[in-house]
């Protein structure tokens, strides 16, 4: 299993211009080998190889006046970028044959100077110092802070530059399956439905809920201001730049914030239960509706995606109830399907079903994804 560890870099000033100078090479690299296989394509030939790109973008390129400066940089990144976009086109067609599981993806597109840089180097392109620095080929030595250690060797580190100017180290790192693994709970009722819903993120068992916190909403006016100001500033303008910068940050604070509530949140969930039920929602199409914003701004597919593999490396029971069961309609005391329904009901808080029993809506269908959770797995045991 490889898990990934991400520290904040910070980088001298002659580092950072041999930093820009890789990322551009690596650009160039990735951009010629789509370009490359692009025109392949429209001459009807089959796609050049990776070693066939290698030669020609990168041995032979170095020789031409026009990409003499490739010699600069580490091979490393450059030889990786093509690796990347052979990886990319690979996931293309895999999608497009039904190979690859979620939505269809798209052909690898050009990079652009504007968003991310990444440059990624393999063991014989970095090395941890003694000293605690990180150092890369043709860079230097690195400072980064470890907020944490390496639970072992890295078996490679990609640099990254963010939109709002910040450089963080990627680590790779390879560890055994069951190196997370907890202890089982004490409590054998230990076990929790999850309802995700957007008046609360989440009712858990007992009536617990975990409120929504809306990130994006609170910082939504101040992005809108923010994107105003950048509308108003000339093209290849100081001022643009720096109000580009500002809506960068907005966007990287209200990332960075919904991150880190959404591990804390699923580090206890997974501490605390022995077995997770939660809904197979389909965020996809709920983040095309009229509550699109709100959706994304729940983060449903990212939370349900770490609750997963947190549940996995930890030896939890993860269980996802299929979409079509009417977890909100159903009676957890009688089972009769007299609960609310459809688009129009979405305001019913509380109802009453025939037998008498009065439910809150999410409550009660966090005790029907609970049990019919509990019912596959008894099934799955079977």
């Amino acid at each position: 299993m490889q898990l990934r560890y991400t520290y904040r870099v910070y980088p001298t000033a002659p580092q950072r211009s041999a930093l820009a100078r890789t990322f551009g090479c690596v650009r160039t690299v990735f951009n010629d080998a789509v370009a490359a296989r692009r025109k392949a394509h429209s001459a009807g030939l089959p796609f050049p190889s990776t070693a066939v790109l290698d030669k020609q973008l990168i041995t032979a390129a170095k020789r031409t006046p026009e990409r003499a400066w490739l010699a600069e940089v580490s091979t490393v990144p450059l030889q990786q970028a093509l690796r990347d976009c052979h990886v990319a086109y690979r996931n293309f067609f895999d999608s497009l044959r039904g190979k690859r599981g979620g939505a269809r993806i798209g052909p690898p597109r050009f990079k652009r100077r504007s968003n991310r840089q990444t440059a990624r180097y393999t063991r014989n392109g970095f090395a941890l110092k003694p000293n605690g620095r990180l150092y890369v080929a043709k860079v230097g030595e690195l400072k980064v802070v470890w907020s944490r250690q390496l639970v072992a060797e890295p078996s490679s580190v990609t640099i990254v530059r963010t939109t709002t100017g910040k450089y963080f180290a990627s680590f790779v790192v390879g560890v055994d399956d069951g190196a997370e693994k907890l202890e089982p709970c004490a409590d054998p009722e230990a076990e929790t439905g999850i309802d995700l819903g957007l008046k609360s993120f989440a009712v858990l068992r007992g009536g617990k809920v975990i409120a929504n916190p809306r990130f994006f909403a609170r910082m939504e006016r101040q992005l809108r201001k923010a994107q105003r100001d950048l509308s108003r500033k000339q093209q290849g303008s100081v001022n643009r730049e720096q109000a580009r910068i500002k809506v960068a940050k907005i966007h990287e604070r209200v990332r960075n914030t919904r991150e880190d509530w959404l591990n804390k949140q699923v580090k206890t969930l997974v501490s605390e239960n022995q077995a997770l039920y939660v809904e197979d929602l389909n965020v996809q199409g709920l983040s095309r509706g009229r509550a699109a914003k709100s959706v994304r701004d729940a983060a449903w597919g990212r939370f349900l995606g770490k609750l997963e593999s947190k549940a996995a490396r930890t030896g939890r029971t993860f269980v996802k109830v299929d979409r079509c069961f009417p977890s909100t309609r159903l009676c957890s005391m009688c089972g009769a399907l007299t609960g609310p329904q459809g688009p129009a009901d979405l305001r019913v808080r509380t109802w009453v079903c025939g037998c008498g029993a009065v439910h809150d809506r999410d409550a009660n269908a966090e005790v029907n994804i609970r049990r019919e959770g509990q019912r596959l797995v008894a099934v799955a045991v079977k």
